[in-house]
């Protein structure tokens, strides 16, 4: 089997600014990103992709055989969904309310001619599934697929447990510790949903943790954070304060005190000391959300919504945001007050105003957070946030 995960245009655009730098199956929510959700389910060593933004298929290539299975790129697979899909035939259809979820074909497809209308041969999908279109159903779904992705892991590695006789653990059935991890004096309690830390990852000393949780390859909570449940930290990343319902893809710094709730943020971010998020409103509304499609704000139906940040944006110390405030991809945000509840990509500044932020001086900077990790920005990466620029600008 060849898998290619393809976009969905309307999806792409309504999750951006999270799109703007990868594809939808690239975002992580639970403990996995989709793309190796499907890598897990059907055994593959490898995926590719079929972007809507063409500028991302330098970095994210296609690969074509003679097998290939197109699958949507924002549906979070199940075993309903890898059984019927593997029984399709050549130029069969999978569908759900006219929009494609996989296709069989030998043929080289592109997105645009990926439309339910194209196929005559077509099955209709009659159980329920999870699929990510809107930017909140990031950490909405986070709890569920965090236990999706738990049972793939209890299933399939060893589970080095806790062996701290400091560390308190409630319900240690459900909590799996990977190879290499460092615990020291902490509060673990799986009763509520499992407790996952991966690999080389360090929980530091007076850490609570509630489950649904997830500690990703490299990552730390650092001393006397309080993680609240249905959270997920990426992949080195260093996470400390508050953190409830929300996830961060990886590569990011929340080091500090301060309040995040039902967020999202992208990678190479980096949260100020006693940065605050607020996800409730005052009078219990709905929040709303800006939308890059329509270029409005649009009601969410959710009580509870905090921060979107894209990859590479910043913010300094004290930074208050509004609920329900989305930000761009490599923004610089600083002073007193609420910053605006949309902030574009390279933006910098705050609530007393935004300039753009120098091209040349953004990239200098992701320059020296990548060296901090030991790597390098690629000639690629930069063309990327190029395009990012340009589209923003």
């Amino acid at each position: 089997m060849n898998i290619i995960l393809f976009d969905e245009k309307l999806v792409s655009i309504s999750l951006q600014p999270f799109t703007f730098t990868r594809p939808v199956s690239e975002i992580r929510c639970g403990i996995f990103t989709i793309s190796e959700k499907w890598k897990n389910y059907f055994k593959q060593s490898q995926v590719s992709y079929l972007t809507f933004e063409k500028y991302l298929s330098k970095i994210f290539k296609t690969v074509y055989e003679n097998n290939n299975f197109y699958i949507n790129g924002s549906v979070l697979p199940n075993l309903d969904l890898i059984h019927i899909i593997s029984q399709l035939k050549e130029n069969e259809c999978l569908v759900f309310q006219n929009v494609i979820i996989a296709v069989k074909s030998s043929e080289k497809l592109e997105i645009e001619q990926l439309q339910e209308s194209n196929f005559k041969n077509k099955i209709e999908i009659s159980f329920t599934f999870n699929k990510i279109s809107k930017k909140w159903h990031i950490f909405q779904l986070n709890s569920s697929e965090i236990q999706s992705d738990f049972e793939y892991i209890r299933k399939n590695f060893k589970n080095y447990g806790v062996n701290d006789s400091f560390t308190k653990c409630y319900n240690s059935e459900n909590i799996f510790v990977e190879e290499s991890a460092k615990i020291y004096a902490s509060v673990l309690n799986a009763n509520t949903g499992p407790i996952y830390i991966g690999k080389n990852t360090e929980v530091q000393e007076g850490s609570l943790i509630r489950g649904s949780f997830a500690l990703c390859e490299g990552s730390t909570t650092n001393m006397g954070s309080k993680m609240r449940g249905d959270v997920t930290i990426g992949p080195y990343s260093k996470v400390g304060g508050e953190v409830s319902n929300s996830v961060i893809f990886g590569y990011s710094n929340k080091a500090h005190d301060g309040f995040l709730g039902n967020s999202v943020i992208g990678e190479w971010c980096n949260l100020g000391a006693d940065t605050n998020t607020s996800n409730l409103k005052n009078n219990y509304s709905n929040v709303s959300l800006f939308d890059y499609k329509t270029r409005i704000f649009e009601d969410t139906r959710l009580t509870f919504c905090g921060l979107m940040m894209g990859d590479h944006s910043k913010c300094g110390i004290n930074t208050m945001f509004n609920t329900g405030t989305v930000v761009g991809v490599s923004a610089n945000i600083f002073g007193s007050h609420f910053p605006p509840k949309h902030i574009p990509s390279f933006s910098w500044g705050g609530s007393e105003g935004m300039e753009i932020y120098t091209f040349e001086k953004a990239i200098e900077v992701a320059k020296k957070v990548y060296e901090r990790r030991n790597l390098i920005l690629s000639e690629n990466d930069i063309l990327v946030l190029k395009q990012v620029f340009e589209l923003e600008k």
